[in-house]
């Protein structure tokens, strides 16, 4: 069985619950093909009590702003995708529409925004960057946190660092709350961002046999600026990777980064709900 996004197999069981409910800092429920209500119960069973759905365009940026009015578990975030801001006709169009968005007292955060270097090349970033500054002009100016979308390019490929383009910019004037969704940094990188006081969210991949060095990451973040995500419905955590992805697998990865951390999971889970809720102004 292969969903629509490549995953194969069936839905991943159930994990043992935390012991205390922790927030899925960073979600896309609109492509995991389930009716919110019931994702949001199988998350809330193994205590995953709380979501921010977040939005990559115009039409999922509105839909997580209503989905956020009509749940309470759920905050939303809102933005243009960098990859989609290197390709649209009408950026300013759809940016002002991302800030009509990020007025509403239920949407907490704007973003995932930020830089792409993966999948845009040399052409397209200076749109991306564009919309990043446009972005962080929104946040500030709601007072929103930032949420941050960082990949590099391919090693070797002699594109300029994403990282290092993104902390210039943020040099610029950085909002008060800053996230980097899906921290894709190395434990240097993570020292930086805890000097500036922004968060690192970590999803599933953390748990990859590869990613040695995100764990150093992790392992170098303090605590009071750690937050955990799925990403769903992409990078489910071992030993479920490629299968599909969802808000009630965050236990797996919370349990991961309690070992990195060196933490009892009943700390970590009261540190990372603890930090949901002053990163996104509680729910």
């Amino acid at each position: 069985m292969t969903d629509r996004h490549g995953r194969r197999g069936d839905p991943p069981p159930a994990p043992e619950p935390l012991p205390v409910p922790v927030a899925d800092a960073h979600t896309h429920l609109y492509l995991q093909g389930a009716e919110a209500s019931a994702a949001l119960a199988a998350a809330a069973a193994v205590g995953v009590d709380r979501i921010v759905e977040v939005g990559c365009d115009v039409t999922s940026s509105r839909d997580a702003a209503a989905l956020a009015a009509a749940h309470p578990a759920v905050l939303a975030a809102v933005a243009i995708h960098p990859n989609d801001a290197a390709e649209l006709a009408d950026l300013p169009a759809a940016l002002a529409v991302i800030d009509e968005l990020a007025a509403l007292p239920r949407v907490r955060a704007v973003g995932e925004t930020g830089l792409d270097y993966y999948r845009t090349g040399p052409d397209g970033r200076p749109d991306q960057q564009e919309s990043f500054r446009a972005h962080v002009d929104i946040a500030k100016r709601h007072g929103k946190a930032l949420m941050i979308h960082d990949r590099a390019a391919e090693p070797g490929s002699g594109a300029p660092s994403s990282h290092e383009d993104i902390f210039a910019i943020l040099a610029e004037g950085a909002p008060e709350t800053v996230i980097f969704h899906c921290f894709s940094g190395d434990a240097e990188m993570a020292r930086r961002c805890a000097e500036h006081g922004w968060y690192a969210s970590f999803a599933g991949n953390v748990t990859f046999r590869n990613a040695g060095a995100l764990r150093e990451a992790a392992a170098a973040m303090p605590t009071e600026l750690i937050l955990v995500e799925t990403d769903a419905p992409y990078l489910t955590p071992m030993p479920y990777r490629g299968r599909p992805n969802a808000p009630y697998l965050v236990p797996l990865t919370v349990r991961a980064l309690a070992e990195v951390q060196g933490l009892p999971v009943e700390q970590l889970c009261q540190a990372l709900s603890d930090n949901a809720n002053a990163a996104f102004g509680g729910w």
